[in-house]
């Protein structure tokens, strides 16, 4: 996996770190990068080794401070349409990534960075984080997802302000919106991204895609109809080797080894 020029991917123990590598640019989001995003996304999942995942940024200022704006000014409506359709398919299929992803947002995630940060499955920060969908004072809106995923992960009126204003918040802040999990002193984020990603990749792996699926497709669904997509994903994993060997080694008192099957 080094073959790619704006990502740093590393793999070990189970847990893939993919880098967002351009620090000179503040680690903006380029098509090249989406291209690469997409690319790196289906290598993973091909990949038995890797069963967590974890996002972050290059350098101490950003995890990703937006898109590419000059690639965005040279668009017009069709290639501004083409543009956020390609950006919302990328960010979509790490959002339903079947295994656990986990942003460690290390600074500005601004535009597209705080929509990248929203497609993950958990988000932490650090302590000098900024997030924001500044895209108003560009004369845009948000374009890669970030009306829809604002709005379900903060609430209506929050996510207005924020889309309206263009205004950026602290981590604190975003902690209590619920924007993410939990805020660590910057030289701490790392380790508690790559410790939280470990514990993910030791859990069952069918059971982790499944529950993936039931949040993303029944948050979509009514009530009834997403607790027998539950209940159906449940059926399934009663016929995996993984619930054979967790149910098993809890009444035999030991760790379970799960193998994906």
């Amino acid at each position: 996996m080094d073959e790619y020029k704006n990502l740093l991917v590393e793999a070990k123990d189970g847990v893939a770190v993919v880098t967002l590598n351009r620090p000179e640019k503040l680690n903006a989001l380029n098509r090249a990068t989406f291209e690469e995003l997409a690319a790196v996304q289906e290598a993973l999942s091909e990949d038995a080794a890797v069963r967590a995942v974890v996002i972050t940024g290059a350098g101490e200022k950003a995890f990703a401070a937006g898109a590419d704006i000059a690639e965005i000014a040279a668009c017009d409506a069709a290639g501004g349409k083409a543009t956020a359709l390609f950006g919302q398919g990328v960010f979509a299929r790490w959002e339903r990534f079947p295994k656990p992803v986990v942003a460690a947002v290390n600074g500005f995630a601004l535009g597209g960075g705080c929509e990248l940060a929203m497609a993950c499955h958990i988000r932490l920060a650090s302590e000098n984080a900024q997030f924001g969908q500044p895209e108003i004072d560009l004369g845009l809106t948000p374009g890669y997802g970030g009306t829809q995923r604002l709005a379900r992960l903060v609430g209506r009126g929050a996510a207005l302000e924020l889309l309206l204003t263009g205004d950026r918040i602290t981590a604190a802040r975003a902690r209590e919106l619920g924007l993410v999990n939990a805020v660590f002193p910057r030289e701490k984020l790392l380790e508690a991204a790559l410790a939280l990603a470990s514990r993910l990749a030791a859990k069952a792996p069918l059971a982790a895609a499944y529950c993936i699926e039931a949040v993303g497709l029944g948050s979509e669904m009514p009530l009834e109809e997403a607790c027998y997509l539950e209940a159906t994903l449940f059926g399934l994993c009663c016929a995996s080797e993984d619930m054979r060997e967790g149910t098993r080694a809890f009444l035999e008192k030991r760790k379970p080894l799960f193998c994906g099957r």
